[in-house]
């Protein structure tokens, strides 16, 4: 049985993530393609409860090393569990977010030079091994609107409730992610209507997965 992709999809808060991962199950429903839609934190029964604890109360209630641990505890449940089974059976695994974020929320956004990047990548390693998704849409779009958009929804949890300056800097991280590995990454402008958000993610995943 020929093995699914692993597609995530990441920017800073506020930046539509939870409506393209919609409209992108609409897609592989329409073309017949096998996939779970997951998320991260969390995804399965024991990294939603890691989930719980890392997102709620005050946004100092962690520091960087905790909220990595944390983050990585839930991903290897996570990838144990339910993401490499999926792959494993030929299903497409669509997570909203993934490790990416942990680099750009602990490692950039952070600050606190309690973690290095190094650091962040080893423990990836641990839990991961060389495994990585076949595809990672990063949606880019102005801080200032994002958390608009934020504002909009109500209540905020620990990460959105971060000051603007940790926002920027998520952004510059996601930029700079997909800088590196070009081929893995894809830019998405997330300032257009959504309809043409999607529109630019099918074009990519048409162009780099559907033509393998």
């Amino acid at each position: 049985m020929k093995k699914g992709f692993f597609i995530t999809l990441e920017g800073g808060d506020g930046c539509g993530k939870s409506t393209q991962c919609k409209m992108l199950l609409d897609f592989l429903k329409q073309n017949n393609i096998n996939f779970i839609m997951t998320r991260e934190p969390g995804g399965s029964e024991a990294a939603e409860e890691i989930r719980n604890i890392i997102l709620s109360g005050n946004k100092e209630k962690w520091d960087s090393i905790s909220e990595t641990l944390l983050f990585s505890a839930a991903r290897r449940s996570h990838l144990v569990d339910k993401i490499w089974p999926a792959i494993e059976q030929g299903k497409w695994v669509i997570s909203d977010r993934f490790a990416d974020s942990t680099m750009a929320y602990q490692g950039y956004g952070r600050g606190d030079g309690l973690l290095t990047k190094n650091d962040i990548e080893t423990l990836y390693k641990l839990v991961a091994g060389d495994f990585k998704p076949d595809l990672t849409i990063i949606l880019d779009m102005e801080p200032k609107e994002a958390l608009q958009r934020v504002a909009q929804r109500g209540a905020k949890d620990r990460m959105e409730g971060m000051d603007l300056s940790f926002h920027y800097n998520l952004r510059n991280a996601f930029l700079d992610i997909a800088k590196k590995e070009p081929t893995r990454c894809a830019v998405i402008n997330a300032n257009q209507d959504p309809v043409n958000v999607h529109n630019d993610i099918i074009k990519v995943i048409q162009e780099r997965l559907l033509k393998c």
